[in-house]
This record gives C-alpha cells, sequence and structure tokens, in this order.
C-alpha cells in the first residue's frame, strides 16, 4: 500500500518537476519566421497576413508574451501538427488578441475575440483543431472573420 502511495505521489509531482525545470520568460521572444497566410470570407474577400510560426513547444509556451503590439497584417500561427484540443491563455500578454481556432482543412471553427490581457482564463478551442492563429485584438470584427471562413496555408494543404 505504501508503494502504490509512493509511486503516485512521485507521479503527481513528475509535471511539477518538468515545468520547474523551464525558467519563466522574462521578455518577448525573438521574432519567429514569418509565412503567408490568407483568411478568404464568405463573399469571396480575401484577408492576407504575414504571420511568425510557432512551430516549437518553446515558441509556443512563449507565444505574444510580453509583445507592446500586434501589427494590423501580421500575428502568429501556432501548429500543433495534428488535431487536438487547445486551450490558450493571456498570461504575460500585454495587448487583447483575437484566437481563430482552425480545423485540419482549414475552416475557422471557432473564435475568441479581444481576449483579456494578462488573464489566466482558459480559452477553449471547442473541438479538436490543427492551429490557433494569434491575431491583433478586433481584427476578426474589423474583417467580417466568421466561423466557417477558410485559413489558406501550407500547413492545411490548401495554399496556392
Amino acid at each position: 500500500m505504501k508503494r502504490r502511495l509512493l509511486l503516485a505521489l512521485a507521479a503527481a509531482a513528475l509535471p511539477l518537476a518538468l515545468r520547474a525545470q523551464v525558467p519563466d520568460p522574462t521578455g518577448p521572444q525573438p521574432d519567429l519566421p514569418k509565412e503567408q497566410l490568407v483568411i478568404v470570407g464568405r463573399g469571396g474577400a480575401e484577408h492576407p497576413f504575414a504571420v511568425e510560426m510557432a512551430a516549437t513547444p518553446e515558441q509556443q509556451r512563449v507565444g505574444e508574451m510580453f509583445r507592446p503590439g500586434v501589427p494590423a497584417d501580421g500575428g502568429m500561427l501556432f501548429d500543433w501538427g495534428f488535431p487536438k484540443s487547445s486551450q490558450m491563455w493571456m498570461r504575460n500578454t500585454l495587448v487583447p488578441l483575437d484566437m481563430v481556432f482552425i480545423n485540419p482543412d482549414g475552416t475557422i471553427r471557432s473564435i475568441a475575440e479581444d481576449t483579456t490581457p494578462r488573464s489566466l482564463a482558459a480559452i477553449d478551442s471547442r473541438g479538436p483543431v490543427r492551429a490557433v492563429l494569434e491575431l491583433a485584438g478586433g481584427t476578426t470584427a474589423k474583417l467580417d472573420i466568421r466561423v466557417g471562413d477558410t485559413v489558406k496555408q501550407r500547413i492545411f494543404g490548401n495554399a496556392q
């Protein structure tokens, strides 16, 4: 019985120990490699963006933290590599963001608009997604980007 208890305690402590080995960021990460992305609206309107590609776990963990702004024609694309439920947060993020949750085929599954800076509240994808696109807060409303619109980018296999 004691052995089971010790194993259970060790298993519970492992994630905390691993997290403790990765220092918390204290500033923004350097600019990441950029790629083109286009959001196509229902009426056929195309909205081009040059987005930073957050591909590694470390890049994804830091994301837009500590940055004073996001360019109107920029953003950050978090590529999970496969569909999975996604939860984001705004820890150490100084400006509101629009978070666009994208299905594996490039269609927009859900959008969280004008997220609250520095919040630890979970922002959920509401199902499995291939990627999350972070844009400057208010961008989706301004451009009338909606659930069901299409994101064209190489990771979805639909870029021209």
